[in-house]
Order: structure tokens, then C-alpha cells, then sequence
């Protein structure tokens, strides 16, 4: 069987990433708001999917208030796939 991704087998950096797939974009507010985690939390673990090349990050202002935004990378879609697939394989599904 093939091993689990350690970087998306955590709870939050895999809500992260399912928000990705499901939303073409999202916001660090709209994943504050899905997730009830802290800010330090999410900016933590967005910045290990950003090192893994798993997503993308856009920092820009509006009204001139920050705004940082994500959407997932061609490699991530495949990391979620490997990963889904693997957890499909341990339930023998």
C-alpha cells in the first residue's frame, strides 16, 4: 500500500486543501471562517502547502486592506489524488 502524504495527514492542512479543490480561489478569512482555527494555526500551515508547491499564495490589497488569497497548483491536485487514492486503498474501497 502506498504511504499517506504526513504533509495533508493533518487535519487542517487537509480542510485547507479540500476548501482548494471545492473553490477555484479562496480567501485566508473564508479558510478562517470554514476551519474555526487561529490565525497563527492557518498562516502556518498555509505557509507548509506553499513550500510543498501544493498552493499558491497572492497577497494584494483592496480598499486598501490586505488581501491574501490561494488556489491550488497542478501539483497538489495530484498530491490530493495520491492521497485520497491511498486512503481508498486502506479501506479497501
Amino acid at each position: 500500500m502506498k504511504e499517506l502524504d504526513p504533509l495533508l495527514h493533518n487535519q487542517l492542512r487537509l480542510s485547507i486543501m479540500a476548501l482548494l479543490i471545492a473553490n477555484e480561489q479562496v480567501s485566508f478569512n473564508f479558510i478562517l471562517e470554514q476551519t474555526n482555527a487561529s490565525r497563527g494555526n492557518v498562516s502556518v500551515q498555509i505557509s507548509k502547502l506553499e513550500e510543498a508547491g501544493y498552493l499558491e499564495v497572492e497577497k494584494s490589497f483592496v480598499n486598501k486592506k490586505p488581501l491574501t488569497t490561494m488556489k491550488i497548483t497542478p501539483k497538489g491536485l495530484n498530491a490530493m489524488d495520491t492521497y485520497t487514492q491511498a486512503l481508498k486503498d486502506y479501506l479497501n474501497l
